[in-house]
């Protein structure tokens, strides 16, 4: 059974990866409000068993340590035959984002994998912080301005050294992703940010797509629940009438038009029935009627400002670059 749906999640390619790495477009997010590790655990060895290859982890979450346990069990149980047939992608986290610790801050994350390699590692987020503080929100008198040249440059390594098979960033706009691209000499494979129909990123899906970095996004549902998440997307009448009138769940729908726009996902979930929900997307289309009501969802951005805890406008606007 595991390998049947493994074959139905499909994969895309990584063009700056080493030795062109593919990801599977349907990922298992471990980002939670406070993480319970024995669940999360049997979790990953649930989402193994459906099909799951793909799993998303990062320093801040305080998810790692679990996730590398299940991935040890999964080996040992035999199921799956080798660390290569999975794809685990972790984060630089704020206070590591300083050129001289993102080496260490990697490979930090990777001991606590358990693993000798990581398939994506990305730049959390546009931002750095005072090292040694491990806080989120970030506080205003601890934002650092980034050296993103000297800083891309130490990922770039990362990718060199084998430590990971590819590079990225996450919550980066389009004027910080053309910074990136003007110097880097291995570009951004992906870039991992807010998406779901409530906050559709419609000019960043075309920049990234005419440049060749895939979007994944996170939040697809919403995260509802989560301190940082909103209902809007599971309580939205327009996605209850096309997912009632489809026979589908309104996940399903979040997550088929996610995939139709041509981006990636890592939707959070520790419930079996809902993992075999997010799987079952692949062999059905929504109709043009269905897109264009989608399209016409008034669009509110969930994660404004959630990473930093400041007020002064001119660090907010540095952050996000006007595009809020």
């Amino acid at each position: 059974m595991a390998a049947g749906n493994e074959y139905r999640i499909p994969k895309v390619v990584l063009g700056s990866s080493a030795g062109q790495r593919s990801m599977p477009v349907l990922g298992f997010g471990t980002a939670a409000d406070s993480p319970d590790s024995a669940v999360m655990k049997t979790a990953v060895l649930e989402a193994i068993m459906l099909g799951y290859r793909h799993f998303d982890t990062a320093f801040l979450y305080g998810s790692e340590q679990a996730l590398g346990e299940a991935i040890a069990e999964a080996l040992k149980l035999g199921l799956v035959g080798s660390r290569d047939e999975l794809f685990v992608t972790s984060k630089l986290w704020c206070s590591d984002a300083h050129p001289h610790l993102v080496i260490p801050a990697l490979q930090k994350s990777l001991g606590n994998l358990q693993l000798e390699y990581l398939d994506l590692y990305l730049v959390h987020w546009p931002v750095s912080a005072r090292p040694g503080k491990l806080e989120l929100p970030i506080k205003e008198e601890d934002v650092v301005p980034m050296d993103f040249k000297s800083v891309w440059e130490a990922m770039e390594e990362c990718q060199r050294l084998g430590l990971t098979k590819s590079i990225g960033v996450s919550n980066f706009s389009c004027k910080k992703l053309d910074n990136i691209l003007s110097f880097a000499t291995i570009p951004p494979s992906v870039n991992q940010v807010e998406m779901n129909p409530m906050w559709q990123q419609k000019k960043l899906i075309e920049f990234c797509k005419a440049r060749n970095i895939i979007v994944t996004a996170y939040s697809p549902l919403g995260a509802k629940g989560t301190r940082w998440g909103t209902n809007d997307v599971m309580d939205s009448q327009v996605l209850k009438d096309i997912a009632l009138a489809i026979g589908k769940t309104i996940a399903q729908v979040c997550l088929r038009w996610i995939y139709e726009q041509g981006a990636t996902f890592v939707p959070k979930s520790y419930n079996k029935e809902r993992l075999k929900q997010n799987l079952d997307i692949f062999d059905w289309q929504l109709t043009e009627d269905d897109l264009h009501k989608i399209s016409q969802i008034r669009q509110k951005k969930m994660i404004r400002v959630g990473v930093l805890h400041a007020s002064d406008p001119e660090i907010l606007e540095e952050l996000w670059d006007g595009e809020l």
